[in-house]
């Protein structure tokens, strides 16, 4: 047996301005009661890099803008239920295990992969934050 629901509407989620816009992506996407953000990056609103070599700064702007998205849709950094965070150097655990603990201070703790890559987007990038919150 099978059953047959109606998909769910996919809501958009933007800024002003939209630093992605450019990109053809979307900040992120609203569905039902989660919302779905695409990597946030450590850029200004302008879509300038922020904090070149300075992994604190950068993580702090990718969780700024990670922020923005989630509050646009209707939801917030205490939301979080899960967060994929890409660094480029992975001694840098400690200084975002501290950012984690002071963003994302509520219990139950969220799920979370911290992940080395070889090279994000931009090459001047330390730092992409993408995440799963709830609304409501």
């Amino acid at each position: 047996m099978s059953v047959t629901q109606p998909a769910a509407e996919r809501v958009r989620v933007s800024a002003e301005p939209d630093w992605y816009e450019s990109a053809g992506i979307s900040l992120g996407v609203r569905v039902g009661n989660l919302v779905f953000t695409s990597g946030q990056a450590p850029i200004d609103a302008q879509g300038a890099t922020v904090g070149v070599g300075d992994f604190e700064r950068q993580a702090r702007q990718a969780l700024a803008n990670l922020s923005t998205v989630l509050t646009n849709a209707g939801s917030s950094l205490a939301e979080v239920i899960k967060a994929t965070v890409f660094v480029t150097d992975i001694t840098q655990q400690d200084i975002f295990a501290t950012l984690r603990a002071e963003h994302f201070p509520n219990k139950p703790h969220l799920a979370e992969s911290f992940v080395e890559v070889s090279s994000l987007a931009n090459p001047e990038w330390m730092i992409e934050i993408e995440a799963i919150g709830l609304v409501g």
